[in-house]
This record gives structure tokens, C-alpha cells and sequence, in this order.
């Protein structure tokens, strides 16, 4: 395999989590009948641009159907998120009612809504239905197509030139980020801004944050490698900024490098010789992530077991694809842990992929009165842990995996 970036033939890897279905292809009741696709889940990193990458196997369109069933408005604290976003925006850059705000990958509006109340001009990329249909329910402008370049001339020919274009938790999505960042530089205004969040690579191999890993993450992200991509697709990084978002993610800040006449901060001078003292340019820093995995996915597979001859019952919550990666990676099943909670309804009275257990409403919870609960989501741990403070009138406790196994 050649690297999706520069092209330099693959061969360091950085973690072979076995094989999986997507993590977000959840099962309706008549598919248990029939089979799953599975492909193998596996990263190499190359070693020439240092992007970190899945093996190709499975199709973009594939993993991203119409039902696609991750809906971002369901976590309050991403609602926070993003409405500081777009406060900070605003006051950074000027945004008025004579500004244009575009955002790719707009998901069910949880970001672009906030936009709207501030009463300027926006429009949405997404080419998942289902989520498109519940941001067009909020009033929001929706393209419906995957982003890349020939979109970002179709748009720019129809005067749809943006100041800021948002692409949060997306660019790790796209098989062709040559492509992808390509369209940003043909869209934005000659003095616009371009933002990309995404999880840290480097994070992710601190903290062992495997589960992240999942085919519809195409790539895994550091500074080092993110504005190279940029770079070479007409884009300039002027300013980073560490968010603790996913566990760890970055929000690089960019502009179009014939026009953009922002310079470059302090944050982003120290960011990058940051990666370069932790190594992220040398093959020993992606060194031991499989033997580390591999040791978070023993512990929790006992805990599973020693629960199950205790006789106490154990739950999930939050049908989550890091959940869907960690449980396949471990092979369990519904007899290790029963049902998964989700707030979703796209998802509920569904099955995971893979595991198939009964995805359920916090009703089940209530009735049923696991031991255990496992939180899945484990970013969102304190804000799942206060939604879910009722378990303890029956002496639940909470189980997070990863980065260590938790018992609180």
C-alpha cells in the first residue's frame, strides 16, 4: 500500500487490531439472520510524511450509508463545544451578517445551528441522509455530496466563497485528503480562514487510545503530518490550539497560502517543536502501541470473565464506535455484557456490528439493575457518570477500559 498523502510505499506499522465490521453499521433485528462484512483493521504509518493510516479495505461510501446512525447533537458537552466554536469565531474574525460560514461535514447541525442564531449566512456539506435530514429540520442550507475539490468550484462558481469553513472531527475521515484539503483552498475567500479539529495522533500513542481506531478513520492525525497535507493543497497554518476533546485533539487554524497574510503564533512554534522533541518523525515513538493494546484488551476480557463467575451482571453504555473497535478487538459477546445503553434513537432496538448485543434505551437500565456499567464513550465519562448518578441507588459501579481498566 502507498501512503494516501505522499505516496511512499507503507511498511512501519502501528497497531493490527484483528478484523472488525464498521463500527457504525449497526444491525436491525432481520440482518442477525445473516452475515456481516468484516475487514481487517490494521494502521501503518508512513515514514516519510508521517501519517498514520488504515490499511484501504472498505469503501467511503460503504462505511458512510444513509443511515448513518452518529448523531454529534446527542452529547450536551459537544453542544458546548461548539458553541464556544462559533462564539470565538465570530470575535476572532469579525463574523457578521455580510459573512459567509461553510461547514463540511455538518452532520445533524449540531455546530451550523449556532451560526444561524447568530444571524449569519451559512451553509452545510454533508452526504449522510439521515443527518442531513435532521439538520435541514433546524432550518439549515444542506449540500448533500462528500467534499473535495470539484464541490468547492461548483460552490465558489455559484458565490458560495466562504470566510471560515469549519471541519471538525472529519479530515481523519476522508480516503483522499489531498483532495478534501484541496477543496478548502478553492473555496475559501482570498483573506478566509479554514479550521480542522481532529484527534491527536500523538494522544492516541501516550495514552494508548486504540479504540479509536475504526475504518471509518481513515487517517490519524499529528501536527507534523496535518500541515504537510495543507501545505501541499495550497493551505498555510498559522495557529494550533489543544483541546481536550476525544481525549486530546488539535484545532489548526488555516489560510490560503497565495493570499492569507495572518502570521504565524507562538502556539504553533511551540506545538511543533513539541513533536519534534517526543520523536513523532522517527519510527521509535509508534514502537510499542500493539504490546500496550494488547494489554488494556487482556485486562478488560478478565474483568469481563471474573464479573461472569461472580455471577454479577455487567451492561454498557453508549453504542460508541471506540466501543464497537474494543469490543471486537476483544471478541465479547452478549454473554460477557448483556445489553449497551444509548440516548439515540437512531440507534436503539438495533445491535452492535460485530458483537451483536441489543443496543437499549436508559429504561432497560432501570428495569434490569446491572452491577456494572461500562462506559464505552470514555471522553465523556463524567458527563455519562452525572446522567447516569440513579445507578448508584443499586450499587452499580462504573467501568471505563481505556487507557487503564477503572472501577469507580
Amino acid at each position: 500500500m502507498k501512503c494516501r498523502h505522499c505516496s511512499h510505499e507503507l511498511s512501519l506499522p502501528l497497531v493490527d487490531l484483528g478484523s472488525s465490521p464498521p463500527s457504525n453499521a449497526y444491525l436491525a433485528a432481520p440482518q442477525l439472520s445473516g452475515p456481516e462484512k468484516w475487514f481487517p483493521l490494521r494502521v501503518l504509518v508512513c515514514d516519510a510524511c508521517w501519517l498514520a493510516q488504515t490499511e484501504d479495505f472498505a469503501d467511503a461510501h460503504e462505511l458512510f450509508a444513509d443511515d448513518y446512525a452518529y448523531f454529534s447533537s446527542f452529547s450536551t458537552s459537544w453542544l458546548d463545544h461548539s458553541r464556544r466554536y462559533v462564539q470565538s469565531m465570530i470575535q476572532r474574525f469579525g463574523l457578521s451578517s455580510e459573512s459567509h460560514v461553510i461547514e463540511v461535514a455538518a452532520n445533524d447541525g449540531y455546530l451550523l445551528q449556532f451560526v444561524k442564531e447568530s444571524g449569519i449566512p451559512c451553509l452545510g456539506v454533508e452526504p449522510t441522509a439521515s443527518t442531513a435530514a435532521a439538520a435541514r429540520e433546524k432550518g439549515l442550507t444542506i449540500v448533500q455530496e462528500f467534499f473535495g475539490r470539484s464541490l468547492a468550484e461548483r460552490l465558489r462558481s455559484d458565490g458560495k466563497s466562504a470566510d471560515v469553513m469549519a471541519a471538525n472531527n472529519v479530515l481523519a475521515h476522508v480516503p483522499d485528503v489531498n483532495d478534501f484539503a484541496s477543496g478548502f483552498a478553492t473555496l475559501l475567500k482570498p483573506d478566509g480562514v479554514a479550521t480542522f479539529e481532529f484527534p491527536s495522533l500523538v494522544k492516541l500513542v501516550e495514552g494508548c487510545q486504540f479504540d479509536t481506531i475504526y475504518h471509518e478513520h481513515f487517517s490519524y492525525l499529528s501536527l507534523t503530518a496535518a500541515e504537510r497535507i495543507l501545505a501541499t493543497n495550497g493551505l498555510q497554518v498559522f495557529d494550533v490550539e489543544q483541546l481536550p476533546t476525544h481525549g486530546g485533539s488539535l484545532r489548526i487554524l488555516a489560510q490560503r497560502a497565495d493570499t492569507g497574510r495572518r502570521p504565524q503564533t507562538d502556539a504553533l512554534d511551540v506545538a511543533r517543536r513539541s513533536e519534534r522533541d517526543l520523536g513523532v518523525g522517527t519510527p521509535a515513538f509508534y514502537a510499542d502501541l500493539q504490546s500496550r493494546s494488547n494489554a488494556i484488551k487482556d485486562a478488560f476480557v478478565r474483568f469481563l470473565l471474573d464479573a461472569k463467575r461472580d455471577g454479577l451482571t455487567v451492561a454498557g453504555y453508549g453504542a460508541a464506535a471506540k466501543g464497537n473497535t474494543l469490543m471486537n478487538y476483544a471478541g465479547v459477546r452478549g454473554d460477557l455484557i448483556r445489553f449497551v445503553v444509548d440516548a439515540n434513537p437512531a440507534k436503539q432496538n438495533r445491535f452492535l456490528p460485530g458483537s451483536r448485543i441489543p443496543i437499549v434505551s436508559d429504561d432497560e437500565l432501570r428495569k434490569q439493575r446491572p452491577d456494572y456499567i461500562v462506559i464505552f464513550p470514555w471522553n465523556l465519562k463524567q458527563e455519562i457518570i452525572a446522567q447516569l448518578a440513579y445507578a448508584r441507588e443499586w450499587g452499580a459501579r462504573f467501568v471505563t477500559a481505556v487507557p487503564a481498566l477503572e472501577v469507580a
